[in-house]
C-alpha cells in the first residue's frame, strides 16, 4: 500500500479561495461616470501594484547587495536600490493615509 502525499483538489473551494477580494464599487457602463469616480474605482488596485512593485525593489536590491562581493560600486548600487524602495514605501504609506484623512474631513467615501 503505497501513501500518496497528493490529495484531490475541489476546484471551486479554490475558485473561490482566488477570488479577488477588491471589487470595484462603480459600474463604469453607467452614464454618470466622472473621472473621479474613475480613480477612486483604480486607487485600490494602484497602491497594491505599488505595494507589489516595492517588494520586487527590495528583493532585487537585497540581492544585489549580498552578490557584490565587497565590490564598493555594486554595494552603492544596491543601497541605493535599497534606499530608493524605502523612500518609495515611505511615498505609499503617506498617500494611503492622505487619502483617508480626506475621507474624514471632506465626508467622502475615495475606497
Amino acid at each position: 500500500m503505497s501513501n500518496n502525499l497528493l490529495a484531490q483538489v475541489d476546484f471551486n473551494q479554490l475558485r473561490q479561495a482566488l477570488k479577488p477580494t477588491i471589487e470595484p464599487k462603480i459600474d463604469l457602463s453607467k452614464a454618470d461616470v466622472t473621472i473621479g469616480k474613475i480613480i477612486s474605482a483604480l486607487l485600490p488596485y494602484i497602491f497594491a501594484l505599488a505595494g507589489i512593485i516595492l517588494f520586487v525593489f527590495l528583493i532585487w536590491g537585497g540581492f544585489e547587495l549580498l552578490t557584490s562581493g565587497g565590490n564598493p560600486e555594486s554595494v552603492k548600487k544596491a543601497q541605493g536600490r535599497i534606499t530608493s524602495a524605502l523612500i518609495g514605501f515611505l511615498i505609499i504609506f503617506l498617500a494611503y493615509w492622505i487619502t483617508q484623512i480626506l475621507e474624514v474631513i471632506f465626508g467622502i467615501k475615495i475606497f
